[in-house]
């Protein structure tokens, strides 16, 4: 298999499962059925099938941030000390521990090592994740913040070729 090829081969109907389970995941399956042109026992071992090939990760409810308190959203450069498989995974594993964080991308093509994106509640909150938390992470040598002004684009959804 290369990189970019799905682990499973995918028909019209697979893709069309997937475009319309990205925009409603709450569908029932009956409905999901009439959606894509399919009877519903085909279609739910379809749906079946993507998810234990790990297609469909899970399903979930999106939340709008700014209605459950979360007014700050944080893209944050972290660079490490040293480039061993020892000290990131230690990293990894710490940042795993904090509900904050979304997405955590080890990246190339800057002086940092992750770029994190980060929701909190507050400049309070900001002040206690960066210093009481993030920053007393063994191996953290620098943090570059950029606050996030305004969403343009805010998709979930992939393409499906």
């Amino acid at each position: 298999m290369k990189n970019g090829e799905p682990k499973m081969p995918l028909d019209r109907y697979d893709r069309r499962i997937l475009e319309a389970l990205q925009k409603d995941s709450s569908l029932s399956n009956q409905r999901l059925a009439e959606k894509i042109g399919l009877s519903p026992s085909p279609c739910l071992r379809r749906v079946q099938a993507l998810e234990e090939a790990g297609i469909i990760r899970k399903q979930v409810a999106l939340l709008q941030p700014e209605k459950i308190g979360l007014e700050l959203m944080v893209l944050m450069h972290i660079s490490m000390d040293r480039h061993t498989p020892e000290r990131f995974e230690h990293f990894e594993a710490e940042i795993k521990k904090s509900d904050e964080v979304l997405e955590c991308h080890l990246i190339t093509g800057h002086d940092a090592d992750y770029q994190l994106k980060v929701v909190l509640r507050d400049m309070a909150h900001f002040q206690d994740f960066l210093l009481n938390r993030l920053t007393r992470i063994e191996g953290v040598t620098g943090v570059h913040s950029s606050f996030v002004l305004r969403k343009m684009i805010d998709k979930t959804e992939f393409p499906v070729y």
